[in-house]
């Protein structure tokens, strides 16, 4: 971009970690134009882990993100929602009137997914969201979660702490099943202090009550909604972008001239996973925006693609999760241990026996050393990565005509 004064200079639509995160990229990038942030919860940019551990349990009341807004030189209009585009004349449509832009960054994230029914439904994706549950985890409480993923476990663990009663219905056959398949069966005794039910199909959800496929009803205090959240493309409908599960972009996280998208809304190809990918993490949102905005700033240039080895994490019932790298249904796993049996890592292999994702459980440096065998790429020799008592990086086949399969 050569001009940094002409039209309406690079509107960022969405105020969470990964609009925040491009508004410094464009100022680090040398982009000396107007920058325009939009947001629509009315609140300054902030952080959304701790919502489900520290904000729950009442540890913390504000997760403010550090970005000196003022500093950085962005018109922040914290309450201004985008709600059409029009990318050929390069033009916003927002509920405060219409934008020009020379430059665009798509972060609007996703909004949880609720389900049929008149009956309140918590959800847990602002701060808003956070305070008003945690009001409502008291002792003595019936809280019914719907979903044994990650919100449901998280949630689960300060509903506990608070004394509240849990029941939580999961339509899948374990807790964890939509993300890790079968290992997630290897944390059910954590969920010891909750009722949890498998293959419990919710059909309806009523004031104080929810209503199963086969007819049972089961009383609630409040209600929890934990199953999965959609990107937020609403807005998009009519623009002529390729919306598919979020909006699509090349490898350089471009959606259209002068349009990039970052964040929990972006879907790419990886070249090192040979997939599809959309990642809904706090590490997605802060890396992805220094390469959408690099390629944005110069377009006609060989810019940087974006391939990431993903990460999250999840602190639930005592314990600290880390998965790194991403795994499909062709994968098969493994499991890590050492010989005492003292802890255990997943680990999955694709066909060609490389090692494309893994799973620890309070072995922060196990999931440093996975990252490291996955960013190489290499096959590995199943036998030796499931040693516990021998470095992974042991496994690594530097010569796949030796590979021995485990």
């Amino acid at each position: 971009m050569t001009d940094d004064t002409r039209r309406g200079g690079m509107i960022v639509v969405g105020a969470g970690l990964a609009g925040v995160n491009a508004c410094s990229e464009l100022r680090k990038q040398g982009y000396a134009g107007q920058v325009t942030l939009l947001g629509n919860e009315g609140l300054p940019p902030y952080d959304r882990p701790p919502l489900s551990k520290a904000v729950l349990a009442g540890k913390r009341d504000d997760t403010s993100l550090r970005f000196d807004l003022a500093a950085l030189d962005v018109d922040a209009r914290l309450a201004t929602a985008a709600v059409g585009l029009d990318p050929g004349a390069r033009v916003i449509v927002t509920t405060d009137g219409d934008l020009d832009y020379d430059g665009l960054v798509i972060a609007t994230g996703a909004a949880p997914l609720t389900l049929p029914g008149p009956g309140t439904q918590h959800v847990l994706r602002t701060l808003a969201d956070a305070r008003r549950l945690r009001g409502l985890l008291t002792a003595g409480a019936h809280l019914v979660i719907i979903g044994a993923g990650w919100i449901g476990a998280e949630v689960a663990t300060a509903a506990l702490a608070a004394g509240c009663r849990v029941t939580c219905l999961e339509a899948g056959p374990t807790v964890l099943h939509g993300a890790l398949g079968a290992v997630g069966a290897e944390f059910e005794p954590w969920w010891s202090g909750v009722d949890l039910r498998f293959g419990a199909l919710v059909d309806w959800v009523e004031e104080g009550a929810v209503r199963l496929a086969g007819g049972e009803t089961i009383a609630a205090d409040a209600v929890l909604v934990g199953i999965g959240a959609r990107p937020a493309t609403e807005w998009l409908k009519d623009s002529g972008l390729a919306l598919n599960r979020g909006v699509v972009t090349d490898a350089r996280l471009q959606a259209a001239p002068g349009v990039a998208a970052v964040g929990d809304v972006a879907v790419w190809h990886s070249t090192r996973f040979d997939r599809v990918m959309r990642v809904e993490h706090w590490d997605n949102a802060s890396l992805g925006p220094k390469t959408a905005v690099a390629n944005l700033l110069a377009p006609d240039a060989d810019g940087p693609v974006y391939d990431p080895v993903p990460y999250f994490w999840s602190d639930q019932f005592g314990h600290k999760l880390q998965y790194v790298g991403a795994h499909d249904d062709e994968s098969r796993v493994v499991f890590r241990r050492p010989g005492d049996g003292a802890w255990w890592a997943a680990l999955w292999l694709d066909p060609a026996d490389r090692l494309t994702a893994a799973l620890t459980v309070d072995r922060p440096r196990e999931m440093v050393a996975a990252r490291q065998v996955i960013e190489a790429g290499q096959p590995v020799a199943a036998a030796t990565a499931v040693d516990g008592d021998r470095p992974l990086s042991d496994a690594v086949v530097t010569d796949p005509s030796a590979l021995v399969a485990g």
